[in-house]
């Protein structure tokens, strides 16, 4: 095989996907918090619900006669119902539906550490980094959002406990890689829950993509400072998934969900100009961050629009003197899993900040098929051996540091 050509697809090395999700334990909360807290800690109610989509937001009907039956999740003053499209792994495409579900409703891998590790196995993904997927939401809005932040933080950290000590331990040790929330109200707090958990062995946390629409403090208050310096000490990595700022790009009140997913990227473009022009990245320049679920074919342009604008001394930003797309190298990262025009300019966005992701179990996952449709990429693209191996799983070990869970390039 000529050293330019595309492996075959059983040829391509085992991948590491940067973005999956995991069902939250339905009684985590009720087995781990005092019997003082239980009742307004997170829970479970199953009673029958009607999900509905109308004006660009989902809505719910409780006790609804002719609705489905569901798993409400009750967390003090939040009630969120589980939906089949939270989970729709192994159910085709055109059965998916915007319905009330509950748990049994689902593959098993998608809450089970056994099964889900043996979906991992047939799809050819040899670790996964999970994000929360219903209540707590990306960043762990779920947690930021109620009054009471000392129920909050308690039960934050429970989630953070299981992460590491359950989920990612065991037989998942070295597959299931774990993922931190961190207390989003205090960024004290915050990176005190970096150290505590990288003491533990997690080296990642969930962070926003635009914590100012979340109603705390913006990047360029200074006041995250504390929470990176914790993350560059212990060599801990920044993960933001699309959506984790609790909105996505849209036109209008009355456009389609459709408007909004073809313009998700927007959130990645605003958030990497957050990082450079806040002097984050200058300040910090071990620290590496990574968008998932953004696509990467957005990053040449946006880079040459941020360099231009440095480069002609506009925009107020007298403090950065580092040129955008210099601050980058080797510490942005961005995640594809279908993004033909990224990895056709590979060359410009640099082929060494591309990761790939399956999304197991969402709407947009590729799951059992990750292989072929990223062999089918890498065609189409024109990659060669070593290019395929660096998005498929060499880029992520370097990202995520992986080698300390023994994961070998």
């Amino acid at each position: 095989m000529s050293q330019s050509a595309t492996p075959a697809a059983h040829d391509l090395p085992l991948m590491i996907s940067v973005d999956d999700h995991v069902m939250e334990p339905k009684d985590l909360w009720q087995q781990q918090l005092p019997p003082s807290l239980r009742e307004r800690g997170p829970r479970t109610v199953r009673e029958k619900v009607k999900l509905s989509f109308q004006g660009g937001h989902y809505g719910f009907e409780r006790n609804a006669e002719d609705g489905d039956w569901c798993d409400v999740w009750v967390f003090d003053d939040l009630v969120m119902p589980t939906g089949l499209l939270h989970a729709p792994a192994g159910v085709p495409r055109d059965e998916q539906r915007n319905v009330a579900a509950t748990y049994e409703d689902f593959r098993p891998g998608t809450w089970d550490q056994t099964a889900r590790l043996e979906d991992m196995t047939l799809n050819h993904v040899e670790a996964a980094i999970n994000y929360p997927n219903i209540f707590p939401r990306f960043a762990g809005q779920g947690f930021l959002e109620r009054a009471d932040k000392e129920l909050a933080l308690t039960c934050l950290r429970i989630y953070n406990d299981w992460m590491i000590d359950d989920w990612s331990a065991g037989a998942g040790y070295g597959r299931l890689i774990p993922l931190t929330l961190v207390p989003l109200w205090d960024p004290a707090l915050a990176a005190e829950e970096v150290r505590r958990c990288a003491a533990k062995g997690s080296y990642a946390i969930a962070f926003s993509e635009n914590p100012s629409k979340l109603g705390v403090p913006s990047m360029y208050t200074g006041e995250w400072d504390v929470l990176w310096q914790a993350c560059q000490e212990t060599d801990t990595s920044v993960s933001m998934h699309i959506g984790s700022s609790s909105s996505m790009p849209t036109t209008s009140a009355d456009a389609p969900l459709a408007t909004s997913m073809s313009m998700y990227a927007q959130n990645a473009q605003g958030s990497l100009c957050d990082w450079v022009y806040s002097g984050t990245l200058q300040r910090f320049p071990e620290l590496t961050i990574a968008f998932a679920e953004s696509q990467v074919g957005w990053m040449p342009f946006q880079l040459e629009r941020m360099d231009a604008v440095w480069q002609d001394g506009r925009g107020d930003i007298p403090d950065v003197t580092i040129r955008p797309s210099d601050q980058i190298k080797g510490r942005v990262y961005g995640c594809v899993f279908d993004d033909l025009h990224g990895l056709k300019s590979r060359n410009d966005v640099g082929i060494d900040h591309i990761l790939f992701e399956t999304d197991y179990p969402h709407s947009d996952g590729t799951f059992p098929h990750s292989r072929k449709i990223a062999h089918e990429l890498f065609v189409a693209a024109g990659m060669n051996a070593d290019e395929c191996h660096a998005v498929l799983r060499g880029n992520a070990i370097e990202a995520y540091g992986l080698g300390r869970w023994g994961i070998k390039p």
